[in-house]
């Protein structure tokens, strides 16, 4: 059985490299994305188990990615864990009320977000 396949998607090359790392470690396949029209194309292609999407991409931002998402009917039920430096309330409510399974707030340590990915995703299940 394949390991469950992860979304990344973040403008960031360091966060990527990092969440990448972390998840690799702990079993999961990687696929990222450097904004959102890449999330949504790698997506439609590679069919996840999970995203892990930053809010502030350039384009298409982590938000609007989450918004349509939850709104096509074949991706609904992929959980989608919110990674961003956006810790307003109103932005983490908004993301919560859209679908989103999780929300941390950078900086992050890697080590929960593998756990909390774990929770949604666990290695064995596809």
């Amino acid at each position: 059985m394949a390991a469950p396949l992860v979304l990344v998607a973040d403008d960031d090359n360091i966060t990527r490299s990092i969440v990448e790392m972390k998840l690799k470690s702990r079993g999961y396949r990687i696929v990222t994305a450097v904004d959102g029209d890449q999330a949504l194309h790698l997506i439609e292609i590679e069919r996840p188990g999970l995203a892990v999407l930053d809010a502030m991409m350039p384009g298409v931002d982590g938000f609007e990615v989450l918004r349509r998402l939850k709104g096509d009917p074949e991706l609904a039920a992929m959980p989608v864990v919110m990674l961003t430096a956006r810790k307003l309330e109103q932005d983490i409510v908004r993301a919560l009320d859209t679908g989103a399974a999780d929300y941390l707030v950078k900086p992050f340590i890697p080590e929960e977000l593998a756990s909390r990915i774990a929770r949604l995703l666990p290695i064995g299940r596809v």
